[in-house]
């Protein structure tokens, strides 16, 4: 007989944890900060990378930009709502130019 694996759901980890896992990695090293934590190794070296890479967006969440992705996508948003205003100038100029000829 095949015995059926129950589904593992991933674990999630608050910032605060991953912050204090990697000054625990720090002290005593990757390998036995991960033993003693219950996660794996490469999960510590991915959080020591993302935190030296991203500095304080780092483990931000799920859905939250970082400042500058949100600025970007605020601009965008503003840029597509400029063009539609200035296609309803345009076509309310042309309009109105059509009545005084």
């Amino acid at each position: 007989m095949t015995k059926k694996r129950a589904k593992q759901t991933r674990k999630k980890h608050t910032k605060e944890f991953k912050l204090e896992s990697l000054k625990l990695a720090e002290q005593i090293g990757v390998p036995r900060a991960a033993a003693d934590l219950g996660v794996g190794e490469s999960l510590l070296y991915r959080w020591r990378k993302a935190a030296q890479t991203e500095g304080n967006d780092a483990f931000r969440g799920n859905g939250r930009l970082t400042e500058r992705d949100e600025e970007l996508r605020r601009l965008r948003q503003e840029n597509k709502t400029l063009k539609m205003e200035r296609e309803i100038l345009k076509k309310a100029t042309s309009f109105f130019a059509s009545l005084h000829r």
